[in-house]
């Protein structure tokens, strides 16, 4: 299965380049928003590591982990990502432990471990979406949390305070009631870029 996706991107691959006169560099942005999964390195660092064998994604329980075709240009092709909406990281560590080249680092699974090693990306919280700030009680968000008054704290009416301790695993976006989601995941790559 995998010989045979592999085989498919290098064609649409070659096929791609042939029909575009565009940069390299041009196709390789998206404007996606996509985690990549706990223990990742940075992302040139993961993207030149990976070797798109797709271990991570069969060692995942919760089956967050998707692969990319072309929506994040060449150079991510095959690579592992995850959308917090569609289906967020509970952080089991499981992709780390099966990682054969260190593009997912192996992180015990421990919440103190989680705390320090894992950096996926950042939750925000919209004030003028979320309930609990418009005066309805809600905390899903906050109970969805695997590290609750650690990486989430709440206040009055449940109103969400997200810590520098957040993680990133996206299950608190995942869970949000409200569409648009009240509360999102900032990548870390999107996120240093900002900064």
């Amino acid at each position: 299965m995998y010989r045979r996706r592999f085989l498919q991107s290098l064609a649409a691959a070659g096929l791609s380049s042939l029909i575009t006169s565009e940069p390299m560099a041009a196709r390789q942005q998206t404007s996606m928003r996509f985690l990549r999964p706990p223990g990742a390195v940075t992302e040139a660092e993961f993207e030149s590591r990976c070797i798109r064998c797709g271990q991570c994604g069969e060692a995942c329980p919760n089956r967050c982990i998707l692969f990319f075709q072309n929506e994040n240009g060449l150079s991510s092709l095959d690579t592992p990502y995850i959308i917090p909406r569609e289906q967020a990281c509970i952080l089991c560590m499981k992709c780390g432990e099966v990682c054969p080249s260190g593009a997912i680092q192996p992180i015990e699974h421990e919440a103190g471990v989680i705390l320090q090693y894992v950096k996926m990306g950042q939750a925000r919280v919209d004030e003028q979406l979320c309930l609990s700030f418009q005066g309805k009680t809600c905390g899903v968000c906050y109970r969805a949390c695997p590290l609750q008054d650690i990486a989430i704290k709440i206040g009055r009416l449940e109103q969400p305070h997200v810590t520098a301790a957040c993680v990133g695993c996206g299950l608190c976006e995942r869970s949000c009631i409200q569409i648009p989601q009240a509360i999102r995941i900032i990548p870390n790559q999107i996120r240093k870029q900002v900064v």
